[in-house]
């Protein structure tokens, strides 16, 4: 694996675990510099306005996180011929566990991102959440799902 996709796939992770331990601005600042798109069709959004969805909908529990597991799996990663930008095609899996929920899968789908290096440093450019597969007991994870 080059630097570059260890960086890349880096930040993949990076991802999953600030929103894991609850860090939600922390997950939010990773897109920085990006556009996000929540849903197909619509437009896109930034990370601010990312930050107050995921302070609007995500559970957060007495211990401070929202008791998930995201698991980004099978990243796919596309260099360009500069080595500047980047696409990645990832699977992802959030697993949950609480008091009212026995540990289980409660969603899983594909991240479609982009990335670009500027100054020797790679970041997210563009996000696409809209590609939800399955959907599972999002009751304790999302406000308004149950």
């Amino acid at each position: 694996m080059t630097d570059s996709a260890i960086a890349i796939t880096n930040l993949l992770y990076q991802y999953a675990e600030r929103l894991d331990s609850g860090d939600l601005q922390g997950a939010a600042a990773l897109f920085r510099h990006a556009r996000i798109q929540l849903s197909d069709g619509a437009g896109t959004i930034d990370a601010a306005q990312m930050l107050g969805v995921m302070r609007d909908l995500i559970i957060l529990y007495p211990c401070g996180t929202p008791r998930t597991r995201h698991v980004t799996s099978n990243p796919i990663i596309e260099l360009d011929q500069a080595g500047n930008r980047a696409s990645v095609r990832s699977y992802y899996t959030v697993f949950q566990c609480t008091e009212g929920l026995p540990l289980q899968a409660i969603t899983a789908g594909r991240y479609h991102d982009e990335f670009e290096r500027v100054d020797g440093v790679w970041r997210f450019s563009f996000r696409d959440y809209s590609l939800q597969d399955a959907i599972g007991e999002m009751g304790f994870h999302l406000r308004g799902q149950g």
